[in-house]
C-alpha cells in the first residue's frame, strides 16, 4: 500500500507550546510517523508520511492541542517514505515573515474554494500574486500571476509595499502551495488596511486535487517541500529533481550539464558557492555513500530520501 503524505498548518494560540514538543514527538515516532512539525508560539506546522493508521494516529495528537481541533490537512501519496526521520522543531514562527503583530487568528482575508477561483482571477478588477519564492514560482504558476520574485517570505512585506504604490486593481487574490502563507499575507494586507482581500483555500495543492486538468488555469508543476520535489494535475508525480546543494528544482536537462554535480552544484548555483562549500558538500555526498554501502542512513540524506537522481 502507498504511503500517505500529509501536509498540515494551524494558527492557534500556543503559549505553552514548548511543552508540547515532546509528547508530540513521541506520539508520532509510536505511529510509524516521519518527517517535520514546527511548533510556535502562533501554531503548528508541517509536512509528515506513514501509513494509513500511523497518520490518523499523529493527526489526532496533533488537533488535541489547544485550539486545533479543526485543524485540516491535504493529502497525496508516495511509493517510499521521502523522510528519514521524525523532527519536532521549536520557531518563533510557523512561517517566517518576520512583521510583528501579525495574527491570522484574528484578521485574514476571505477564503475562495478552488471550485471558484477561476472566476476571481478572470476578474479584470483583480491582480493575482504568487506569495511563493522565486525558484518556486519558476516552474509553475497560475496565469497572468505576478511573480515578487522574492528569495524568502520575510521579504514579501517589502515587495508588496513597493508594488501597491502602482497597483491601480482593488481585488487582490492570492496563493501559495497549501495555504499557510497566504494567511500570513492576507493577515498582513488587512493590516495596512486593504479590504477586497482574497486567498485560494487549501492553496495550489487543494487546486489541483480539486479542479479538472481541463479547467484548470495552472500552468506548469508545484514545488513541494519533500522528496517528491514537484506535482502536477491530480497531485500527481510531477517530472523534477533537486539539486541537493541550494534546493532548486532541475531538470534532466540540468542534471546533463557540466555544471551539475550531485549534492555539490547546478547550472543555477554553480557560481553562488566558494571551493570551500563545494568541498565541504563533495565530503558529505561521500559520507552518504559510505553509509549506503554500510546499509545506514547517514543525516545528510534526509533531503535527498527517495529523491529521483
Amino acid at each position: 500500500m502507498p504511503l500517505i503524505v500529509a501536509a498540515l498548518y494551524k494558527f492557534a494560540a500556543l503559549p505553552d507550546y514548548v511543552g508540547y514538543k515532546s509528547a508530540l514527538e513521541t506520539a508520532c515516532k509510536e505511529a510509524g510517523v516521519k518527517g517535520t512539525i514546527l511548533l510556535a508560539a502562533e501554531g503548528v506546522n508541517g509536512t509528515i508520511a506513514g501509513t494509513r493508521e500511523g497518520i490518523d494516529a499523529a493527526l489526532d495528537h496533533i488537533r488535541a492541542l489547544p485550539g486545533c481541533a479543526d485543524l485540516e490537512h491535504k493529502e497525496s501519496t508516495a511509493d517510499t517514505m521521502p523522510f528519514l526521520r521524525m523532527k519536532v522543531r521549536l520557531k518563533k514562527e510557523i512561517v517566517t515573515m518576520g512583521v510583528e503583530g501579525i495574527d491570522p487568528t484574528s484578521t485574514v482575508g476571505t477564503y475562495v474554494a478552488p471550485e471558484d477561483w477561476n472566476t476571481l482571477i478572470s476578474d479584470p478588477d483583480t491582480v493575482v500574486i504568487d506569495t511563493r519564492n522565486d525558484y518556486e514560482v519558476g516552474i509553475g504558476s497560475f496565469e497572468g500571476a505576478v511573480n515578487p520574485q522574492t528569495k524568502a517570505f520575510r521579504d514579501f512585506p517589502e515587495w508588496f509595499e513597493n508594488f501597491r504604490k502602482t497597483n491601480t486593481k482593488p481585488k487582490i487574490a492570492m496563493f501559495c502551495t497549501g495555504g499557510i502563507r497566504c494567511e500570513k499575507s492576507t493577515a498582513f494586507l488587512k493590516s495596512q488596511g486593504l479590504d477586497e482581500v482574497y486567498h485560494l483555500k487549501g492553496g495550489i495543492l487543494k487546486y489541483l486535487e480539486t479542479v479538472p486538468e481541463a479547467e484548470s488555469k495552472w500552468q506548469g508543476e508545484c514545488f513541494v517541500f519533500d522528496a517528491r520535489v514537484s506535482v502536477g494535475q491530480g497531485l500527481a508525480l510531477g517530472s523534477y529533481d533537486q539539486c541537493f546543494a541550494c534546493r532548486r528544482p532541475i531538470t534532466e536537462d540540468d542534471k546533463a550539464s557540466p555544471d551539475y554535480e550531485k549534492g555539490i552544484s547546478c547550472p543555477a548555483c554553480v557560481d553562488e558557492y566558494s571551493e570551500r562549500d563545494k568541498a565541504r558538500f563533495a565530503e558529505r555526498q561521500k559520507q552518504i555513500r559510505l553509509a549506503r554501502e554500510r546499509g545506514k542512513a547517514h543525516i545528510g540524506e534526509e533531503a535527498q530520501a527517495g529523491g529521483k537522481s
